[in-house]
């Protein structure tokens, strides 16, 4: 079983890592690619006073800051997984990552500040699950 785990940073991921625990602790043959995308950073100010490939560093490190809980969550659970950050559209990305790596699922949350977003998924979410062809499980 090959699992792209999403996640975003928030409290909410460490629920969704809690649940891909459950998932793979009496599975003898699993992989997990940890996955964070950055959105692209669409600021004049910031673009044209840096090095795209310092900006592309510095999005890479808060991808990194992002899985920081989940990874210290998956790794006392003993579970292990391969971590990765991409730049660019966050439904897209995860839907390709999960593609090219060949995994037979997408795992990822949603999550809102208010009731009524609470009631809704979220747009990556929602465009996850329109542009894969693979089964999502989505974690409230």
């Amino acid at each position: 079983m090959k699992i792209l785990l999403a996640v975003d940073g928030s409290e909410h991921s460490d629920r969704v890592a809690r649940h891909v625990v459950r998932m793979v602790q009496n599975c003898a043959d699993y992989e997990i690619l940890l996955l964070n995308v950055q959105a692209p950073i669409d600021a004049p100010e910031v673009l044209g006073h840096m090095p795209v490939r310092e900006v592309e560093a510095m999005q890479e490190a808060r991808g990194g800051d992002a899985m920081a809980s989940t990874r210290a969550l998956l790794d006392s659970a003993g579970v292990t997984y391969e971590p990765e950050v991409a730049i660019g559209s966050v439904a897209e990305n995860i839907v390709r990552h999960a593609a090219e790596r060949n995994c037979d699922m997408i795992v990822m949350g949603t999550h809102g500040a208010g009731a009524l977003k609470n009631a809704l998924m979220g747009s990556v979410t929602t465009g996850v699950i329109h542009l894969t062809d693979r089964p999502v499980t989505v974690v409230k």
